[in-house]
């Protein structure tokens, strides 16, 4: 399901009634009251749903993930995400969208969660820095701090632009150690010469690029899911949390 976030609630329903597995783009809706919605008309339904969060599926993010749950840095202390687009989308998208926080930050709120999980805290700063999306009514900045019961801090960075390019970055800190999983580039090849120092290859600058493998991964867990007959993540549950 890949249509417009307005229309999720109502594909989401079509699936299910049709018995159809469905992977769902996120966000799972525009706002909880569509969730709250979403679950009454699912009532005595068998839906099959999974969210589109893929950035539980990169290869780097995953094993820090891995890493993590099997104590391999200790107590988990802080997580930072980074999360920067290397140009705005267009202002009828941002029109439609739900702003900064439903379709870019969800990702990230969701990352945090796979970390944290339940989050008892939440801060955030919006920012307006681009003139240019001075009259969408959205912010094009932001950063967050979401805490959980435990303690565990997990702060977000995020902006609409970026110069160099897809900035996507994650540090998971701990009491025995730290995890880096730093941006992609298209070779390793470093240069210096007598005008550089390691002048390396711009980042990435296309989510679909960046994240190809990790949405290869998402398609086959859901197909994973479907064929073994074990619930699918992430869930709908998910997709409210995160939203």
């Amino acid at each position: 399901i890949c249509s417009p976030t307005p229309l999720h609630v109502d594909h989401i329903v079509k699936a299910a009634k049709a018995g159809k597995p469905a992977l769902c783009e996120k966000p799972v809706a525009m706002d909880s009251a569509a969730v709250d919605e979403l679950h009454r008309r699912l009532e005595g339904l068998d839906p099959f749903v999974m969210m589109g969060f893929n950035r539980r599926f990169d290869p780097s993010f995953q094993k820090i993930h891995d890493i993590v749950e099997s104590g391999g840095i200790g107590t988990l202390e802080q997580v930072t995400i980074i999360s920067r687009d290397p140009a705005a989308p267009p202002k009828s998208y941002i029109a439609v969208s739900g702003g900064i926080f439903k379709d870019m930050t969800i990702h990230d709120f969701d990352t945090a969660r796979f970390f944290l999980g339940d989050i008892t805290e939440i801060s955030a700063v919006g920012m307006n820095m681009d003139p240019e999306l001075a009259d969408t009514g959205d912010f094009d900045g932001a950063v967050v701090t979401l805490v959980n019961a435990a303690g565990t801090v997990a702060t977000i960075t995020n902006s609409r632009h970026c110069a160099p390019g897809y900035d996507q970055r994650l540090e998971a800190f701990g009491s025995g150690g730290v995890l880096n999983a730093d941006n992609v580039r298209p070779t390793t090849v470093r240069l210096s010469d007598a005008h550089h120092t390691d002048a390396q290859d711009p980042y990435l600058d296309f989510f679909l690029t960046r994240y190809e493998q990790a949405y290869t991964n998402e398609l086959n867990a859901f197909v994973d899911a479907i064929a073994q007959g074990h619930a699918p993540s992430p869930s709908i549950e998910d997709g409210a949390k995160a939203l």
